[in-house]
């Protein structure tokens, strides 16, 4: 275990962007209103080895999303460059995954079929992806609700399932938007251990956004911090927490430590314009 007195001194070695599975490289997003343009986004600049949790944390109306949005090819910068295993992005690819605030399930369709539909609508052998369903399913303890409707299953589950939906075409990317923001406490954090362990089985290279800063401490190797719009990354913090993750670990101090280093970058705002690594 890295201790409370060196995690903060320990630099973080430059990324070699050739080497890097997403490259993201002065990353600006404006937006033209009758009112002016808005900057929602300044700058942009990091990269992340396959197989990384990072998360991406911020005030609101920072513009995680529309950061988001222009890695997974929803969103056009306004400048710079997107690389994604060296290609760049320049619209949504069959080979990311994405799971949204809201579960977004089809309430006329049974668990299974909700997992599938990625597979449907792009018109891929449905056949080929029934065993990896299945395993999904059991991973996430639905496997016994798979025959169920959305109106039948808890907020919980729901997200359980809109998970599994993002991951049953095997993604190389796994975009997530606030998944867990509009559960309760107890059950966000089921669902914070829940997802730590399907990670554990799945490892894909994720980018996760919340608001919440021990969620994406628990959650991640790395955690970016944003700062007021228009936003650029002020600090970029790895966790020095080994895998797989515990519950427990959320009441031992480094883990409080790293999480208050955290709220500070946050609440410094526009304070600090160069990236802080830890």
């Amino acid at each position: 275990m890295t201790s409370s007195s060196s995690w903060l001194q320990a630099t973080s070695v430059a990324a070699d962007r050739d080497a890097s599975y997403l490259s993201v490289q002065g990353a600006r997003k404006t937006y033209a209103t009758r009112n002016g343009e808005v900057h929602a986004v300044e700058r942009a600049d990091f990269d992340i080895d396959e197989g990384d949790f990072v998360s991406l944390v911020g005030p609101s109306g920072c513009g995680k999303s529309t950061l988001m949005s222009m890695i997974g090819g929803l969103e056009t910068p306004s400048a710079g460059h997107i690389r994604v295993g060296g290609s760049p992005v320049t619209a949504p690819r069959r080979d990311f995954g994405y799971v949204f605030q809201d579960a977004t399930l089809l309430p006329w369709k049974t668990v299974f079929d909700n997992v599938l539909f990625p597979i449907r609508t792009q018109k891929r052998p449905v056949a080929d992806y029934l065993a990896e369903a299945e395993r999904l399913l059991r991973l996430t303890d639905l496997w016994a609700f798979r025959d169920k409707r959305p109106s039948e299953l808890s907020g919980g589950m729901r997200q359980r399932v809109a998970i599994c939906r993002g991951l049953i075409n095997d993604p190389q990317l796994l975009m997530m938007d606030e998944p867990f923001s509009a559960l309760d406490a107890i059950t966000r954090d089921d669902m914070n251990l829940a997802l730590a362990q399907l990670w554990d089985q799945v490892h894909k290279t994720a980018v996760f956004i919340t608001h919440s800063i021990r969620e994406a401490v628990f959650l991640s190797d790395r955690v970016l911090v944003m700062n007021a719009r228009p936003s650029r990354i002020v600090a970029d913090i790895r966790v020095p927490f080994a895998r797989p993750r515990r519950a427990e670990m959320q009441e031992e101090p480094l883990f409080n430590e790293i999480c208050g280093f955290v709220r500070d970058k946050i609440h410094e705002g526009h304070g600090s314009r160069q990236p802080a690594s830890a």
